[in-house]
């Protein structure tokens, strides 16, 4: 039997990849048999009351600490009382501030293995003194997952992490959980009153300096008077919404780039879409690229970290040096010049995930895991 009660850890502000790839993966690992808990750290005023309700939902047992500051002792020394209380088998951390406070708190507290799951190689990761404290971090962990081969050489090369502890497994989601309304592309033209044969280029995800949008406006600016037909959608929040919609304005393109704002179901968005444009400056994985191939979106996204272990470039989408608006625009021009091969590459999207991303392989490896450091006992 592997070892049986397991205590997830992250920091959340909101839902993004990592925080739905958790869903799917404990719902999983509980299915499975094992007595999974997620603990969220969370800021006082973002208490994530939806994806607490999301989780309680599919029946995962959530708790949740308040993190006010980057360091807080007081937190820390609640996690090492509520881990002695709870006195599971493994902790299981993700993302950097439950890597700081669950790996500490989880050695003082005895708890017999520390696992940590590495989903990004954002780049205040590239710091000294952060290099450092992961190289440390590492040395107290028995077992490390980065969700692609990119981060994992990155934890290696970057971090320190020990090669022969840490592996890698992919995300994987079950295309038949992505659903949409059949009538989400025509309620979303009727909702920004553009016509119906439009061609929408959308992004979905996170307002912030990763995800590249300024490149992306700027592309699709180049595009802009040569497919009138065209617009661009844009949902998502983040500090970068200001910014980004002056530069929208800058570049003329009012009335054809909407910003839709933060969105409950990002689903209903994706279904929309007839590409997905992802110009992000680095990605751990990018959750949402799954999301799109399940529902047969083809994907523009650069060529850079782990972006090509997902995206096939002329198979499933487009893949596009970073930082490029010219090359944004060349990749839009085609995808929306050659409707037939667009659906194709959705097409072969669907198919790409069915066979290499299936849950149930995220699911199974990761219980193989918990199951070898039992072995060790």
């Amino acid at each position: 039997m592997p070892s049986h009660r397991i205590v997830h850890l992250s920091k959340m502000t909101g839902i993004a990849g990592s925080e739905r790839h958790l869903l799917v993966l404990l719902r999983g690992l509980r299915e499975r048999g094992l007595d999974v808990q997620l603990w969220i750290l969370v800021e006082p005023d973002r208490p994530v009351e939806a994806y607490v309700s999301q989780a309680e939902a599919l029946d995962i047992p959530v708790r949740r600490f308040v993190i006010h500051r980057h360091i807080d002792p007081g937190l820390w020394r609640q996690l090492v009382n509520a881990l002695r209380d709870e006195a599971p088998d493994i902790v299981h951390t993700h993302l950097f501030h439950a890597d700081l406070y669950g790996i500490t708190a989880a050695r003082r507290a005895r708890v017999p293995y520390v696992v940590s799951s590495r989903h990004n190689d954002d780049r205040f990761r590239r710091q000294w003194p952060v290099r450092q404290l992961n190289r440390w971090l590492w040395r107290q962990t028995n077992a490390g997952i980065a969700i692609s081969e990119a981060i994992r050489q990155f934890c290696i090369h970057i971090e320190g992490a020990p090669a022969g502890r840490i592996e890698t497994i992919y995300y994987g989601l079950d295309p038949a959980t992505v659903r949409a309304p059949a009538g989400a592309r025509a309620e979303l033209g009727e909702l920004l009153a553009v016509p119906a044969d439009t061609l929408i280029v959308g992004s979905v995800c996170r307002l912030i300096e990763q995800k590249g949008l300024f490149y992306g406006l700027r592309g699709f600016a180049q595009i802009a008077e040569r497919t009138p037909e065209a617009h661009y959608m844009i949902a998502g929040d983040g500090a970068l919404r200001d910014s980004l919609e002056a530069e929208a304005a800058a570049l003329g393109l009012a009335g054809r780039v909407h910003f839709l704002g933060w969105q409950p179901d990002p689903y209903v968005i994706l279904a929309a879409l007839d590409v997905l444009l992802a110009p992000s400056l680095w990605e751990g994985f990018g959750l949402v690229f799954l999301e799109a191939m399940a529902l047969g979106v083809p994907v523009i996204a650069t060529r850079m970290s782990a972006v090509p272990e997902v995206v096939i470039d002329g198979e499933t989408g487009w893949l596009i040096p970073p930082r490029d608006a010219d090359a944004v625009a060349a990749a839009l021009m085609d995808a929306l010049e050659h409707p037939a091969d667009m659906r194709a590459r959705g097409a072969n999207g669907r198919r790409r995930l069915e066979e290499q991303f299936a849950p149930h392989t995220m699911i199974e490896r990761t219980l193989d895991l918990y199951h070898r450091l039992e072995d060790k006992r």
